[in-house]
């Protein structure tokens, strides 16, 4: 049996694509070993295969990279793996050498444009580092795979290598059953807001959805996850007295989390377009929002609103001025057959964005 060594620098619990391709390649055949980063707040971690937990010394910084680098190239040194899947380019140098070294095949799943990442605008020596990185090695790579088409082709034609697609989609969910008492006690009666993300950081239009829910009465904010702004907007709520209309709740577990969002009456994804990252992107909530019919308030950016408007399953808005925000929602909630037509078209749509759907390209990549 093949084995897979899956390396990312981030944490195990809370990366559902890690988890779905890991599943995914242990259920075609291979063996798989899952290499990432324990944090303080790790939570539990139950997986069929072997999952290994980096415990860093450094946890932020360019210290952090180059500790966790140089424990990641031991650890696969000591693996020995088939084949090698390092995710996002903060992986890329040890998988890199390692396959050099021991002739394994290396694949690269790269989630983003890891030098167009908003934290490094105003770092142009380490912006550089990486991007110096990647130009160097990423000519040297045979497979290759991202997010998205938009990504696809950035990637292959600046590097003149061919680049899969396997979107980052969830996997299929027909129907979810709420218990009552948990619908009451969330939204307490009123319309249901929701924000959910792993990255909440800057640049995603929180502040704004913050300051949106002063002109909402009958409305409440549910913002799900963890960032770099969350202290930010912790204290923008007890400043502008919001207790009651935004509820910020920590990272959970997918099933607890599709729990929420499954009886959201609309799903916020606001991000700006700041950067390519952003304005290039297809965040794991817009497809989340999808699999549980729920309609959706969407930034102008291009391939968000492409599917948005394309499939008429909800808003596109050109502003982040929170009156202005408040004003396209409360027209929404106005508006009920125009809600239950974006339901209609959900159910229609759903099963199109689905993991499963994903599957066979993933395999054909490990197998070629």
């Amino acid at each position: 049996m093949p084995k897979i060594i899956v390396s990312v620098s981030n944490d195990l619990s809370t990366d559902q694509r890690l988890k779905k391709v890991c599943e995914t390649l242990q259920k075609s055949g291979f063996e798989i070993v899952l290499v990432g980063r324990k944090l303080p707040n790790s939570m539990a971690l139950v997986r069929s295969y072997q999952t290994i937990r980096i415990n860093n010394f450094f946890n932020k910084g360019f210290l952090f990279y180059a500790e966790f680098n140089l424990r990641l190239f031991f650890k696969l040194m000591k693996l020995n793996g088939d084949i090698l899947l390092s995710n996002d380019l903060d992986t890329l140098l040890p998988n890199y050498i390692v396959s050099k070294l021991n002739t394994n095949k290396l694949v690269y799943d790269s989630h983003e444009i890891f030098t167009e990442v908003p934290e490094l605008n105003n770092r142009p020596f380490v912006k550089r580092f990486w991007l110096k990185l990647e130009q160097r090695l990423l000519p040297r790579l045979t497979f290759m795979y991202t997010v998205n088409s938009q990504l696809a082709h950035y990637f292959s034609n600046k590097y003149h290598i061919p680049v899969d697609i396997v979107l980052n989609v969830p996997n299929r969910i027909d129907q979810i059953h709420s218990d009552q008492s948990f619908v009451d006690k969330v939204k307490a009666g009123k319309k249901m807001l929701i924000i959910q993300g792993r990255g909440l950081n800057i640049d995603r239009g929180l502040e704004e959805s913050v300051l949106m829910m002063k002109y909402l009465d009958g409305c409440i904010l549910y913002i799900i996850g963890d960032g770099d702004v969350i202290s930010k907007i912790r204290k923008m709520i007890k400043d502008q007295e919001l207790q009651d209309k935004v509820i910020l709740l920590p990272t959970m577990n997918y099933d607890e989390l599709i729990k929420y969002t499954s009886i959201a009456d609309l799903g916020l994804t606001l991000d700006k377009p700041t950067c390519l990252n952003y304005e290039w992107s297809l965040p794991n909530k817009l497809f989340d929002y999808i699999q549980c019919r729920v309609p959706i308030l969407a930034s102008n950016r291009k391939l968000v609103s492409e599917i948005v408007l394309k499939h008429d399953i909800g808003m596109v808005v050109n502003s982040f001025d929170p009156e202005y925000l408040s004003t396209q929602v409360s027209h929404i909630f106005a508006n009920e057959k125009l809600s239950q037509q974006w339901r209609a078209n959900l159910e229609k749509i759903a099963p199109n964005y689905t993991w499963e759907n994903q599957e066979k390209k993933l395999v054909q990549i490990f197998t070629s």
